[in-house]
């Protein structure tokens, strides 16, 4: 069932070209002491099997390379569930702002301000930028 849910998730993000190729990963914290991430290096509109990471320990070196970053996510926030993706024109706009702030009134209502993280992908700083911003917001965009 999450499988299919992560494959239907990731069909979409590929069509409305919000990821390309095999960037861009999910996870979900469907257990007290793990969580379900997507392979390293695997394409989004066909994930392929998941791959099961402790919060705490030795993670499988099948795991996406962003792990740290849903593991801290998971670790210091309640949020169940991480989708990372790529969308062109708000990896650009983290290129020069520190906070995007949304023109559109849906935007301004679901999300007046959102942070942007920093840090060097699949880092440590990075993965405790993303989760400071979601305990505060519920979202951010990573830098580049």
């Amino acid at each position: 069932m999450v499988q299919d849910e992560f494959s239907r998730i990731g069909r979409r993000l590929f069509s409305e070209h919000l990821v390309g190729g095999n960037f861009g990963n999910m996870s979900i914290h469907d257990s007290g002491d793990s969580f379900l991430i997507t392979r390293s290096g695997s394409y989004l509109d066909d994930p392929g099997e998941l791959v099961r990471v402790p919060l705490f320990g030795d993670v499988p070196p099948e795991a996406s390379s962003e792990w740290k970053v849903h593991r801290v996510v998971y670790q210091q926030t309640r949020h169940k569930a991480i989708v990372h993706a790529h969308p062109p024109y708000a990896v650009a706009a983290s290129l020069v702002l520190d906070e995007i702030i949304p023109l559109d009134s849906e935007g301004k209502m679901f999300c007046p301000t959102i942070p942007v993280a920093v840090g060097e992908p699949g880092s440590m700083d990075l993965a405790e930028d993303v989760a400071d911003c979601l305990a505060l917001t519920g979202l951010c965009i990573a830098r580049g």
